[in-house]
């Protein structure tokens, strides 16, 4: 494969800009990192190395990549008051041509002050999996509570409540209270604003929302708000998996908790 080509599969621009990008200097291959003026170089792209413009990258055919998503920020291509996730990213995944729309895509959405991880990826098989609500991929969640808990709250949100959009209950797979306002929910289904719904309908409200795992992938303790790095190849397997791990539907409540 090309190596303009290659550049211009990761998202670095039209096949002319790549080809410019090598021919004066701004590409390098390989480590320790030699400079290539070629772009119709053949290279092998499976786990090729480059640098571009002294920033490092590994070829990846598909894109898959977590988010530490911070607050302020909506995950939307055209927000509206507030910056865009997308904003987070270099532009070469937000560039990566292929599909109906280019670079890298949010699976599902979180709301402007959620924080939390985020998944991003340009396969639309994998986001779709991920977001179809027939999958039950399992998202944990941590709520920061207005009011101390109770144990009739957890046990209602395990039985099920009715939003108002909905006459089908919704519920928990599992829920925690992890000490009096701090509440650890597990849903495997996505409605608009469900948990802040979910906590409303049992006398409760939630003053702070954090996804801290999707699947079998946790948001790792070092990955700062706004930083960004790809799945490893276990990882997107994991998810990938044709069946989810099942989860039982649990309660627990700290001792000190209520």
């Amino acid at each position: 494969m090309q190596l303009q080509e290659i550049l211009y599969s990761q998202g670095f621009g039209t096949r002319r800009v790549c080809s410019g990008l090598v021919e004066q200097g701004w590409v390098a291959l390989g480590e320790p990192a030699q400079i290539c003026r070629d772009p119709w170089l053949e290279c092998e792209p499976e786990g090729l190395v480059f640098w571009v413009q002294g920033q490092r990258w590994t070829h990846q055919r598909l894109a898959y990549l977590m988010l530490h998503k911070p607050a302020g920020y909506e995950c939307s291509q055209k927000p509206g008051a507030w910056p865009s996730v997308y904003s987070l990213l270099p532009s070469p995944l937000r560039q990566r041509p292929g599909g109906a729309a280019s670079g890298v895509q949010a699976v599902g959405r979180l709301d402007q002050d959620t924080t939390g991880l985020l998944l991003l990826s340009d396969d639309g098989a994998f986001i779709h999996r991920m977001a179809s609500p027939r999958h039950h991929v399992p998202k944990v969640y941590e709520l920061t509570c207005k009011h101390p808990l109770q144990a009739d709250q957890i046990e209602r949100l395990l039985q099920g409540v009715v939003l108002d959009d909905d006459p089908k209950p919704v519920r928990a797979a599992a829920c925690e209270a992890v000490d009096a306002h701090h509440l650890r929910l597990t849903l495997t289904e996505g409605k608009y604003h469900q948990v802040k719904r979910m906590l409303a309908a049992v006398g409760n409200r939630v003053e702070a929302l954090h996804r801290s795992r999707i699947g079998p992938v946790t948001l790792p303790d070092d990955l700062k708000a706004g930083e960004w790095r790809w799945l490893t190849p276990e990882q997107v397997q994991s998810l990938q998996a044709r069946q989810s791990t099942p989860l039982v539907a649990a309660a627990h409540v700290h001792p000190d908790a209520i």
